[in-house]
């Protein structure tokens, strides 16, 4: 239990330093739109993204007075929530720190992003279901903590309806089964109260925001040309792998090649997880291995198609998120109920964290430097109420790789080192008033800030 309890200190020092080495701290795009809308709160104008995140922020942001530190502590908090809750309550403890060794725990954490609050709601949905599934007796205080869960995790993110819709599903599947009778009237209270409640926040969309959920903003999804669509399943199938979620932004040939090369990785992963799930059935704990994978495929499915019929980002590790989350931990929780050992998943756990680490980091900068230029400037800017980015065009900066085995070299341009990019995340966490545009469609240009006007060494 001790390397355990160190690994789990670890990983909390490892969050909270990681991002200072990254050229915006982790703050992104979307991270931008998330502190757009906390700063406008207590009267938000848009209904793009839900409430819960940005309100999470707003209140770290009320102690500290800036958003890259509110999140950061905001992230960090909840880490520490999961590490005690699963500590004092003995649930899986083991598990759950393994499950932060795996791509999707640090990657949602390392980041300004939804993800973070709504896998960390997830927990304790999964920890209460649990309770629900495997105990003997039903405790109607678990439904009703589950219930209000699920419906914070939509508030949060809108695809939390693909969680409810996977407990729907599966409460389908329970009834079929003609299992506990006492259970099922568990499950079908959990879906009538977050039902209600989720069907609650969407009126509120529609009569404060005219959408319910903000689809008219979104605009149309890009053209399905085949390798958009094979890029997707790709994705979608790389939620199955706990640690490799290696993607080029590229659609070269090599890039392609290298990316079904992962999927042959994830078709064994998926095959050693299977064998696994089918030794669930000899412990008293099936019927939650059954939510775990009944939720990562529905998940999983709904989001791809929700991809090709709206303006959402690819497939990728943030986007499988709970996907990854559910089939990982179930796979913990019954290899260490079936090896006698845990060595060799301890050695592969740590591996793959110093892995994940450092090949985040591979081009490491010092983020406080680079926000104390911008913000120095923010001041002369205070009028601006747009941020744009009109330095996307002949100023690309690119990272040359040597693959040794081979001897070949390859440029890559990564989207997070450009110069236009970093300084609008950088003046848009600092700002947040100043909200981000995608296009340059303002009429009166003295109301922009263009990145251009930014000078950042």
């Amino acid at each position: 239990m001790t390397k355990y309890i160190v690994l789990a200190v670890f990983i909390l020092i490892l969050n909270f330093v990681h991002s200072f080495f990254l050229p915006s701290g982790g703050v992104y795009v979307d991270s931008l739109s998330y502190f757009g809308i906390a700063s406008d709160l207590p009267k938000p104008e848009t209904d793009l993204f839900p409430l819960g995140y940005p309100i999470a922020l707003r209140g770290f942001y009320e102690l500290f007075k800036d958003y890259f530190w509110a999140y950061k502590f905001l992230n960090t908090s909840m880490i520490l929530v999961i590490f005690l809750f699963s500590y004092i309550r003995k649930f899986y403890f083991k598990e759950t720190i393994l499950l932060f060794t795996g791509k999707t725990f640090l990657f949602v954490f390392f980041m300004a992003i939804s993800e973070s609050l709504f896998i960390f709601l997830f927990y304790f949905l999964i920890y209460f279901l649990y309770q629900i599934l495997v105990r003997k007796t039903l405790r109607y205080k678990d439904c009703i903590f589950a219930s209000l869960i699920l419906f914070g995790m939509f508030t949060v993110r809108y695809s939390g309806i693909y969680i409810y819709l996977s407990l729907l599903i599966f409460t389908a599947i329970f009834f079929f089964k003609n299992w506990d009778k006492q259970k099922l009237f568990g499950l079908i209270t959990i879906v009538i109260i977050s039902g209600l409640g989720i069907t609650g926040y969407l009126l509120f969309n529609i009569t404060e925001f005219g959408s319910l959920t903000g689809e008219n903003l979104r605009g149309k999804p890009a053209e399905m040309l085949p390798v958009y669509v094979l890029r997707d399943l790709l994705g979608t199938a790389n939620s199955i792998n706990p640690y490799i979620g290696l993607k080029p932004a590229s659609n070269s040939f090599l890039s392609l090649t290298f990316q079904c090369f992962i999927l042959l990785i994830d078709i064994f992963v998926l095959i050693h997880f299977l064998k696994f799930f089918k030794k669930a059935k000899e412990t008293n704990a099936y019927s939650f291995h059954m939510f775990l994978w009944v939720t990562a495929v529905c998940y999983a499915c709904c989001l791809i198609a929700s991809g090709w019929f709206q303006q959402i980002e690819e497939m990728n590790t943030r986007m499988m998120a709970a996907a990854n989350v559910c089939i990982f931990f179930s796979f913990l929780i019954l290899y260490f109920k079936t090896k006698n050992s845990d060595k060799r998943i301890f050695r592969i756990a740590c591996f793959f964290l110093a892995f994940i680490t450092i090949y985040s980091l591979k081009n490491p900068t010092n983020y406080l430097d680079n926000k104390n230029q911008i913000e120095s400037q923010m001041p002369k800017f205070a009028n601006r109420k747009f941020l744009i980015n009109n330095e996307r065009e002949g100023a690309e900066i690119y990272t040359t790789y040597h693959i040794p085995i081979i001897n070949k070299t390859f440029r890559y341009n990564h989207t997070n080192n450009q110069k236009g990019n970093l300084k609008q995340d950088l003046a848009g966490s600092i700002n947040p008033k100043i909200k981000w545009l995608k296009y340059d469609t303002v009429k009166d240009k003295s109301q922009v800030l263009y990145t251009s006007e930014l000078i950042l060494k």
